[in-house]
């Protein structure tokens, strides 16, 4: 029986770039060998358990988990427009650097930094000199199509 909306379905998954990196997986096996598992040390590698229709992963994911089913194996190609989107200048945001260094309490901001607003957001410090601060919070993968190797381990 095909997977529906508002079904708990789990799946073991590994999603790759196109240049072939893999930038996360659930399989502890991949992970060790692609270098994930050290950059994460605290995390458990299982399957994936998600309610299909409730935003829970990206569109383009969602969308193909609905012509499954359980057991089923597939490789799905994700555009950036169902994914993370585009890269935006909308999403670099300039800030005063006396102002941005108050908000890290003193902290001297430096290129590359990665910073959170108070509503979670992330982004990472692209532009820093004596007088401004650019944080570009553009998803880290927005703009790449995503390529994702789904296996669908449990369907609720």
């Amino acid at each position: 029986m095909a997977i529906q909306s508002g079904d708990t379905v789990s799946l073991e998954y590994i999603g790759r770039i196109p240049d072939g990196d893999i930038f996360d997986t659930s399989r502890e096996a991949v992970a060790t060998e692609a270098g994930i598992a050290a950059d994460q040390p605290d995390r458990e590698f299982v399957p994936l358990t998600v309610e299909v229709g409730a935003g829970q992963i990206i569109p383009g994911l969602e969308d193909a988990l609905l012509d499954m089913e359980l057991g089923d194996t597939d490789t799905v190609t994700i555009p950036p427009e169902e994914a993370y989107g585009e890269e935006t200048d909308e999403q670099i945001i300039e800030h005063e650097r006396d102002e941005f260094e108050d908000m890290l309490q003193g902290e001297a901001p430096e290129e590359g930094m990665q910073v959170q607003t108070q509503q979670g957001q992330l982004g990472t410090l692209v532009h820093v000199d004596d007088e401004t601060v650019r944080v570009d919070f553009n998803h880290e993968l927005a703009g790449e199509t995503l390529e994702f190797e789904v296996e669908i381990v449990d369907v609720q």
